[in-house]
């Protein structure tokens, strides 16, 4: 009986709970497993700038003698550069564990292999592959990142059951309400999992969004602002973001302390965009509005998953703003609290 995926599905448990801090780093889970089969460590990547899955793990074990006949387990290959912390690599070797079994290789150019080399170079066994699908799918917003040199984007939007995203009285406090409570801390809960939530200037403007995760108890994400025509300028020091990315064709010096101020061009395409944010150390990004922005992104077809969040209830001829229009099917659907929520992924050649 192969025990290996017994283990490794235990480290993909504890790397799972890295996901509200890990970022922009990778999750990563750990575990120490003695020659008697016994797990006698465990860790994982709890805070970006912290100890790694390794470090917590080899830190938990309380009688070190035996670790020279045990079998660490971890989702991701070690990491073997110096960084914020210094190479897990290095950690395992000084520890005396002889046998690795690594999830998946990591994307990141500075160890994408180097890793597990180092390991193997200085005489421990490693087994790469075990539960590799899993692995990846649990950072597949890192491994896009990496692999693409632009952030994993998510698209959200709310729509009427007749496919608007806003009507005529939508500043009107009595006005019908896409999402309910509960979706609405659901959408929190995804923002809390996401380096950087993006809006449109007319967002901006017409909404006046805190873009933050007030119903979840995660982080607040970066707020990224496209300004092409450099309309929000004055509006920065009121919303009092937290020195929000302004991507505009140029930053008004009243606010330049303010923001981190990206240049961009009028036309320049999407992916530009996304490479500069990448540059700038994120890797995930939520691009919620306004209907404008988002059709964009669906039309150049840059983009990783749209949920798409659907109310019991026509606008008809109080339909102001046409949702965008994916044209395939859904991958997932759920009814949460009355409404529709699904999920698309694009399609791959």
């Amino acid at each position: 009986m192969d025990i290996n995926p017994q283990y490794m599905s235990r480290a993909l448990q504890l790397a799972a709970i890295g996901r509200y801090n890990a970022s922009p780093n990778p999750m990563v889970g750990a575990v120490i497993v003695d020659a008697a089969g016994k797990i006698i460590g465990e860790g994982y990547h709890r805070c970006c700038g912290e100890g790694h899955a390794e470090v917590n793990a080899v830190a938990s074990v309380k009688n070190r003698d035996g670790l020279c006949d045990s079998t660490m387990y971890v989702t991701l290959e070690p990491c073997s550069h110096y960084g914020k912390t210094p190479p897990c690599a290095n950690l395992i070797i000084q520890s005396g564990i002889k046998r690795v079994v690594v999830g998946c290789l990591d994307p990141f150019e500075k160890v994408s292999g180097r890793g597990v080399q180092m390991l193997r170079d200085a005489g421990v066994e490693v087994e790469v592959g075990v539960l590799k699908q899993e692995c990846e799918q649990l950072n597949v917003r890192f491994f896009t990142a990496h692999k693409l040199r632009r952030p994993y984007v998510i698209l959200k939007w709310a729509q009427s059951k007749d496919g608007f995203m806003d009507h005529e009285r939508s500043r009107d406090a009595n006005a019908k309400r896409f999402s309910t409570p509960l979706t609405s801390m659901l959408v929190h809960q995804l923002r809390a999992q996401c380096d950087a939530i993006m809006v449109g200037s007319n967002t901006i403007i017409v909404d006046r969004p805190k873009l933050n995760t007030r119903l979840w108890g995660g982080r607040s994400p970066r707020v990224v602002i496209v300004d092409r025509r450099n309309r929000v300028t004055e509006l920065i020091k009121e919303l009092q973001f937290n020195r929000p990315m302004y991507l505009a064709s140029k930053c008004d010096t009243r606010c330049a302390n303010l923001v981190e101020w990206i240049e961009i061009d009028g036309d320049e395409p999407i992916e530009s965009w996304l490479h500069k944010l990448y540059e700038h150390g994120i890797t995930s990004l939520l691009v919620e509005g306004g209907a404008t922005l988002l059709k964009s992104f669906v039309d150049c077809g840059v983009w990783d998953v749209a949920r798409v969040e659907t109310a019991p209830f026509d606008l008809n001829q109080s339909g102001r703003c046409v949702a965008p229009s994916l044209n395939i099917s859904p991958r997932d659907i759920k009814m949460i609290d009355g409404n529709k929520i699904e999920f698309y992924f694009p399609d791959k050649a």
